[in-house]
């Protein structure tokens, strides 16, 4: 089945957002082999280059490493995952913010609003 993609970034650094969001939610955990290349192009409906593009840009990150005989794996750096995560997250709450104030929402409706749905979503946790 193919992944949804926009046309608002080009697909393999959408891609790497993707697999960025593996990783954070551990469905790829640190120091696991991840699949082929064929592999993931076929999961996600795009070319194998645009696949080995967003690998390796992860790879000159050092989200992930290659073992020449055995394959990509993922970085056993927990502390590096951390930080990857929360950058995800601050840019996640940084366009979030900026779309609530473009519909008019000042800071305490927004903390109220949030903290109300929080409820809804997840009791009182």
């Amino acid at each position: 089945m193919a992944y949804d993609f926009n046309d608002t970034s080009p697909i393999y650094l959408q891609l790497i957002q993707v697999f960025c969001e593996k990783l954070i939610a551990r469905q790829w955990k640190a120091g696991e082999k991840i699949p082929p290349v064929r592999e993931l192009a076929v999961e996600y409906g795009v070319n194998p280059n645009t696949v080995q593009r967003a690998l390796t840009q992860m790879e000159q990150e050092g989200l992930l490493y290659t073992q020449r005989t055995s394959g990509r794996y993922i970085t056993e750096d927990e502390e590096y995952i951390r930080r990857v995560r929360d950058n995800i997250a601050d840019d996640y709450i940084g366009e979030f913010i900026n779309k609530m104030l473009a519909l008019g929402l000042n800071k305490e409706e927004l903390e109220e609003k949030l903290t109300q749905k929080w409820r809804e979503l997840h009791g009182n946790h």
